[in-house]
């Protein structure tokens, strides 16, 4: 069997213009073990996980919680040579309206492991639309345990459901404890309130860098889950 193998060989690289180096080539890198096999495993168990809801953006941000080191990019090809794409393209909530007043540091750096309760949070504001109105949800999400602090609902974005969210979430806690508070630039985290209110706590502000959501990916997540698992898979007749 092996000399008909090597006959066969012989007999396509007659017939063809394949340079024998580069044919040989090919053929030993296809023997070659996958070394993507267990992230596309991972893959394709989150996928079906969160039903096709999740698209290459939110399944990067599930294995870095797995504490998985991957860019986003190669999660989009090996997602593509998988045939997986996302069924719902979620249209994500921008509150960046440029600076419209002080951006701080990226103090989090993407050290989403906290090894108490209240010491790493994480806060954002997004949008549902229903029935031609829209909702607006910020909540405060501890990287502890992803429990839920608080949270406002309101039907516009405004900077007192900000303020609203915050004094809850300030019950919770004692004074000055250095916990970090990490949020992307939206307009409302760089208002001077805002930040006045942070510093009276002893909270220590951070902030994801412009345009990057994974900066703040565990909020994405749940932000992913919440609409994937629940909004999406309902109707809602009215805001209510």
């Amino acid at each position: 069997m092996e000399l008909r193998h090597e006959y066969d060989l012989e007999v396509l690289l007659n017939h063809t213009s394949m340079a024998r180096s580069s044919f040989y080539y090919h053929q030993k890198q296809n023997k070659l073990p996958d070394k993507y096999k267990v992230i596309k495993e991972l893959i394709k168990s989150i996928y079906n996980k969160h039903k096709g809801c999740y698209g290459y953006r939110r399944i990067t941000a599930e294995l870095q919680n797995q504490g998985i080191i991957i860019n986003h990019k190669t999660v989009l090809l090996l997602m593509k040579l998988l045939g997986l794409k996302s069924i719902i393209r979620l249209k994500k909530y921008k509150s960046y309206k440029g600076e419209q007043g002080k951006v701080v540091a990226n103090v989090l750096e993407r050290n989403f492991y906290a090894t108490t309760p209240n010491q790493k949070w994480a806060t954002d504001v997004t949008e549902f639309n229903i029935a031609g109105k829209k909702l607006y949800l910020s909540p405060i999400i501890d990287l502890f345990n992803q429990e839920i602090i608080s949270y406002e609902l309101t039907e516009r974005p405004v900077f007192n459901q900000v303020v609203i969210m915050l004094k809850k979430a300030f019950k919770k806690i004692p004074n000055n404890t250095n916990l970090i508070l990490h949020s992307d630039q939206g307009w409302q985290y760089q208002m001077k309130r805002y930040q006045c209110l942070l510093k009276e706590k002893g909270i220590i502000q951070s902030m994801s860098r412009k345009g990057n959501c994974l900066d703040n990916a565990v909020i994405e997540n749940f932000f992913g889950i919440l609409k994937s698992e629940m909004f999406y898979t309902q109707k809602f007749k009215s805001i209510e």
